[in-house]
Parts: structure tokens; sequence; C-alpha cells
């Protein structure tokens, strides 16, 4: 599985209430250029070209729980499905988790894959955003 990896600016922007974990659309899209713990917004990235499966954007990771027992919060989001369809989606390595409901897509986290993943044409790529420990915890 890929490690998640924080982009610096979140912490400020939980903080400054850019972000309402329980209640903003959230999303993963896909880029095959690193990202960097420096990186803002969504504006920062070179995502992959939208076609045959893939939307610009990308896609919606949906929320399922924001639990706070005994003062942690753990964010838990669905699994975000990319099917090729009508031919292959763009090379990618990265996925990238951002909130479009901040009118700057202020960016969450991504995870490395470690190299690039070539979806051919019917075929499927999850990004498997963990149900039990959840996307990340906040204590």
């Amino acid at each position: 599985m890929a490690a998640y990896n924080k982009f610096n600016s979140f912490v400020l922007d939980l903080a400054t209430k850019v972000h309402n974990l329980n209640s903003d659309t959230l999303k993963i899209l896909l880029t095959d250029v690193a990202p960097v713990a420096s990186n803002t917004v969504k504006a920062n990235l070179a995502e992959i070209a939208a076609g045959n499966g893939y939307a610009a954007g990308g896609a919606v990771a949906a929320f399922v729980s924001g639990a706070d027992p005994a003062g942690t919060y753990k964010l838990i989001l669905s699994p975000v499905v990319f099917t090729a369809s009508g031919g292959s989606i763009a090379q990618f390595r990265y996925a990238v988790l951002y909130n479009s409901t901040a009118a700057s897509g202020n960016l969450v986290a991504w995870w490395d894959y470690g190299a690039e993943v070539n979806l051919t044409n019917g075929n499927s790529f999850t990004v498997s955003l963990d149900q039990t420990n959840g996307v990340f915890t906040l204590a």
C-alpha cells in the first residue's frame, strides 16, 4: 500500500477554517508529476489529461465518517475507483486528495505508488483509503 504524505499547508488550512472535513467535497486526482510537501492548491499540480474514464478534477472520495473517539478525529473516506473505458487512462504515479469545495482546491495529502501505473481499456485502479484506521487521524 502506498504511504500517506501530508501537504504542509493542510495544517494551517485546518486552523483557518478552509476545510470542513465532514461536509466539504474531497476528491482524488491523478498526476504523473511528483507532488511536494510545499504545494498548497490544485493549480500547483500537473493533473493527467481527462478522457477514457478519467474526468478532469478526479473523482469524489465520499465521506463515510469523521469519528472523534476519546479526543482523536479519524477521517474515513470511501475508496475511489478509476476504470479505463474507450481507451487507456493517461499514465500516472500519484493520487492526490484535495478539497474541491474550497475555491482554490486546497490540498490535503498524496500517495506515491512507486512506479507509473498504466491503466488500459476495461481495467480498474482503486485508491484504497483505509477503512479501519482512516485516511489520517488528528489527536
